[in-house]
């Protein structure tokens, strides 16, 4: 092997060098840029979670509102009851007594 080829050879070996750190380069960016995206996911995927469990937590206090115009309305109807049923026995009781 004479110089010539040992100068072709090295050139071959820089140019494939250069090669290599242009790929490396471009190998660290996609794991950084995959390592971010990973990390965004997570975040993501807590934040979901939370906004899950306040969800959960408005849905139980929804039922309770919800149940409040029906428990009012048995209760209305319940006093509305009471009334007439004291103003049946009450008129009744007074066209007893003005009889006797």
């Amino acid at each position: 092997m004479d110089e010539t080829e040992v100068a072709v050879k090295v050139e071959v070996h820089d140019h494939d060098i250069e090669s290599l750190k242009y790929r490396v380069n471009d190998l660290e960016s996609q794991s950084k840029a995959i390592q971010e995206l990973a990390i965004s996911v997570n975040r993501m995927a807590v934040s979901m979670e939370n906004m899950l469990q306040e969800l959960n937590r408005q849905g139980e206090r929804l039922e309770v509102l919800e149940k409040m115009p029906v428990e009012t309305g048995k209760l209305i109807k319940t006093a509305i009851i009471t009334a007439l049923t004291g103003s049946i026995v009450g008129a009744m009781m007074t066209a007893i007594l003005t009889l006797l």
